[in-house]
């Protein structure tokens, strides 16, 4: 019998689905019309579909009304608020291409982010986590402090004209938000309406910057038919139901939030649920409890930090049942205890990338328990995914190789950027995910690390998850992260990062100790280290770049030679 090859399908007797974001949402707020659709813990905002959706019109109008028309580019660099929310649904009514601006951006690279789409509007906080945004705008365009509303002219920001500042406070050459929510007339609606008709499904909807941690930040544009359908087949993979309440403390600027929050919950009638304007664990733990939420998404380390909060078992969860844990490798153990421990025994874990909107695999509800913990389940429907090797060349079922994927998630490319796309995308439309996986006769995927990520210790490979994994079956450990830093001899050597449970010691030698007969010697880690925090990204990612730099430094390595 011939071995099958590392390609599968997904299944395709759901069609999808060619409307446009708005005319899609407008039926589910009408048919959920007195259901809540958000609820913001932190502004007190408790609003209906019915409620909801009237102001999503006023907004799309007021935008409207400042003269940006369909195809115009709107960046929004905010924490997560409901104006966060309304301007989202509002942008794609209009026909605008929302451009999701990172909270964490400093002046060089909102400058960049602006000009590399051409931004011509610009929604902000005025504030957050004690920075101060307005004075960073006013740094990197200093006409907006003496110009008239809609005609700002900055030498460095040139597509920029209308900048519009969140909160009820003024400032000099920026509008207020509250000014756009003005009640629509008939008229307004009907000319919205009207707008909404020229609209297609392939219309870009939405720019996502990359992290750029191997240069500038990549803006994947993302259609309508991306974001509607992958967001509509996330939920049913949970089963949402227009009765579910869905805890999202993930950053809305991110896919994550954005997508697997936002949009699934609207594509189903389901609530919104923002705890914080940023991750915080209490609030989290809070929120879950008093709002009834039955179902949680957040990174692993949210997880983590959640199952060791000092409090954790003061609240209740007995309303929760699924969410999405994904964002980077999910460990096993972790996803063990959320089952167990928060009454999450639906939880799913999900696989994807920006440049996919995001999500390509998602493990089933009634996945046995065992694919359920260690995989990122089967291919989403409508997609196509194959492993290859390093020549292209499609593999086996369970050998290693780079996760390729196909099929409408896909991004239209980054934008105004073709040599990057043509990198990213190949000619037969496959885009290039730079993860090893393998996928099993079952179809099963397992995510093995980013490519650049495996460590080569004297000719043998080793796969950082492979190791945190075992790891974390210790139990004084916390969280472990496993990075590559050089060696003279074999080239690499293996370094675990660990942080311990509060109140929990150890040293390298338990840990090595702990290793040996257990696991091959070569990935037993030759260098050990204790943190108390890793480098994250504001998603919440380790940044493992970033790491194995610290640790060559810390161990007194080439540091060099640790940033390749």
């Amino acid at each position: 019998m011939q071995t099958k090859e590392s390609y599968v399908v997904g299944a395709t007797d759901v069609p999808l689905t060619d409307d446009t974001l708005g005319a899609y949402i407008d039926r589910v707020a009408a048919r959920h019309a007195d259901n809540e659709a958000l609820v913001v813990v932190h502004q007190n905002v408790r609003w209906t579909w019915r409620e909801f959706s009237r102001r999503v019109d006023n907004l799309a109008v007021g935008l409207m009304h400042l003269g940006l028309a369909p195809g115009d580019r709107i960046g929004i660099w905010s924490q997560n608020c409901s104006e966060w929310v309304l301007t989202q649904f509002a942008a794609a009514k209009a026909g605008l291409i929302l451009v999701n601006i990172n909270p964490a951006y400093r002046q060089e690279e909102l400058e960049h982010a602006l000009n590399k789409v051409g931004c011509k509007a610009l929604i902000m906080s005025a504030r957050f986590r004690g920075t101060d945004y307005v004075e960073m705008l006013r740094d990197v365009a200093s006409e907006v402090a003496h110009c008239a509303h809609g005609q700002l002219k900055s030498a460095r920001l040139p597509d920029l004209r209308l900048v519009i500042i969140l909160g009820g406070q003024a400032s000099a050459g920026m509008l207020n938000f509250e000014a756009l929510l003005a009640p629509a007339n008939e008229c307004d609606l009907c000319e919205l309406a009207a707008l909404g008709a020229t609209l297609r499904c392939d219309d870009p909807v939405n720019i996502q910057f990359t992290s750029g941690t191997t240069g500038s930040p990549k803006g994947a544009t993302l259609t309508h038919r991306n974001l509607l359908n992958n967001s509509f087949f996330v939920g049913e993979a949970m089963k949402l139901t227009s009765q579910d309440r869905l805890c999202i403390p993930v950053p809305l600027y991110h896919c994550f939030g954005m997508v697997l929050g936002n949009l699934v919950c609207a594509t189903h009638g389901a609530t919104m649920v923002l705890p914080g304007e940023a991750f915080d664990a209490k609030a989290v733990l809070e929120t879950v409890e008093a709002e009834k939420c039955t179902a949680l998404h957040g990174v692993p380390t949210m997880f983590i930090a959640l199952l060791a909060h000092p409090e954790f078992g003061r609240y209740g969860f007995d309303t929760l049942r699924t969410g999405i844990m994904a964002g980077s490798p999910c460990p096993e153990e972790v996803m063990k205890r959320v089952m167990e421990r928060m009454n999450m025994q639906q939880v799913t874990i999900a696989y994807g990338m920006t440049e996919t909107s995001p999500i390509s695999f998602q493990s089933a509800l009634d996945d046995p328990p065992g694919n359920r913990v260690s995989t990122v389940g089967r291919v989403q429907p409508h997609l196509e995914v194959k492993i290859v090797d390093e020549r292209g060349r499609t593999v086996l079922r369970g050998a290693m190789g780079e996760l390729l994927t196909r099929g409408y998630s896909v991004m239209r490319g980054y934008w105004n950027d073709p040599e990057k796309t043509s990198e990213a995308i190949d000619e037969e439309g496959w885009m290039h995910t730079g993860d090893l996986a393998t996928i099993d006769n079952e179809g099963y995927c397992r995510i093995v690390g980013r490519s650049k990520d495996l460590i080569i210790r004297g000719g043998e490979n080793i796969c950082p998850r492979d190791v945190e994994e075992f790891l974390y079956r210790y139990s004084k450990i916390q969280d472990v992260q496993c990075v590559g830093v050089p060696d003279s001899k074999y080239g690499e050597e293996l370094c675990a990062c660990i942080i311990l449970h509060l109140g929990a010691a150890a040293d390298a030698e338990e840990i090595r100790s702990f290793c040996r007969g257990r696991i091959a010697h070569y990935k037993i880690p030759r260098y050990v280290a204790f943190l108390d925090r890793f480098p994250m990204t504001v998603t919440g990612k380790i940044q493992k770049f970033v790491l194995r730099k610290q640790m060559a430094e810390a161990f007194k390595l080439n540091e060099e030679e640790a940033a390749s």
